[in-house]
């Protein structure tokens, strides 16, 4: 079994805000174009259109209905999955060939294909769901934060990111050093409450998650929020949308942040 490093206390990873994912996939197909070259390269893809497609994600969304307390109706958050890069990593202290190891200089979770016999005991050990084994290439495979991106100097300083949080439409994913509590992703962190995935289990995820914020009711530019009845959510869309464009035509006056707020809603 393979014992943990001593880290210098950089933790690179990701701040991902379920209250402005939309589910637009854009972070997984972003990852597995990347990733299908370079240090994860190749990521299977077998029967991909047909009816029991099979291959090999790094980054996955998952949407689920949920109902906040105090209302009728239910809304759906987005919620994208992929390796936390764990402080006390399972996967890595159950490999038997030391393949799993974790980085000291920057916290990392990474597998070193060469030496691993895809014998799956990570995927067992993980409780995120985060390893994927490679049919292809018969080893496992997992997000490396695209550490042949965030290190390449060939880059401009904004492109050295994930490609997930490059392609990402909404800004909802955020990457840093949340080692370092004065970084961004850090106050992002503390200013709106972000959590561990499953902290009971005492993994300790480097990466964080921000809550959806509650839904506001909120009137824009004297145009009423969707009614509760009358005709099917899509109808009840459709006609909100046109008298806001209508509105916003006419008028020139609604605030992109009332609209931002309604979006929310």
């Amino acid at each position: 079994m393979t014992s943990l490093p001593a880290t210098t206390g950089k933790k690179l990873g990701l701040v991902i805000d379920l209250d402005i994912c939309v589910g637009c996939q854009a972070c997984a197909t972003s990852c597995k174009e990347w990733n299908g070259q370079g240090v994860s390269a190749p990521l299977s893809d077998d029967n991909a259109r047909g009816p029991q497609p099979m291959g090999t994600w790094l980054n996955r969304i998952h949407g689920y209905e949920v109902q906040e307390e105090g209302r009728d109706d239910s809304r759906i958050v987005h919620f994208p999955r992929s390796c936390l890069h764990c402080e006390t990593p399972a996967c890595v202290t159950v490999c038997p060939t030391g393949a799993s190891y974790k980085r000291a200089e920057d916290g990392i979770v990474l597998v070193n294909p060469e030496t691993c016999i895809g014998c799956k005991l990570c995927s067992w050990a993980c409780p995120y769901g985060a390893r994927e084994y490679d049919y292809a290439s018969g080893v496992m495979k997992k997000c490396t934060l695209c550490v042949d991106r965030i290190y390449n100097e060939n880059f401009v300083p904004e492109d050295r990111v994930p490609a997930c949080v490059k392609a990402c439409p909404t800004g909802a994913r955020s990457f840093g050093d949340l080692g370092d509590p004065n970084s961004d992703v850090s106050t992002l962190v503390a200013e709106r409450g972000g959590y561990d995935l499953f902290p009971e289990m005492g993994y300790k995820p480097t990466n964080k998650y921000l809550p959806p914020r509650p839904r506001r009711d909120k009137a824009i530019a004297g145009i009423e929020p969707l009614p509760a009845q009358d005709g099917s959510a899509l109808d009840r869309l459709f006609a909100w949308a046109d008298k806001l464009m209508t509105s916003s035509r006419a008028t020139a006056s609604v605030n992109p942040a009332d609209v931002s707020d309604r979006l929310e809603g």
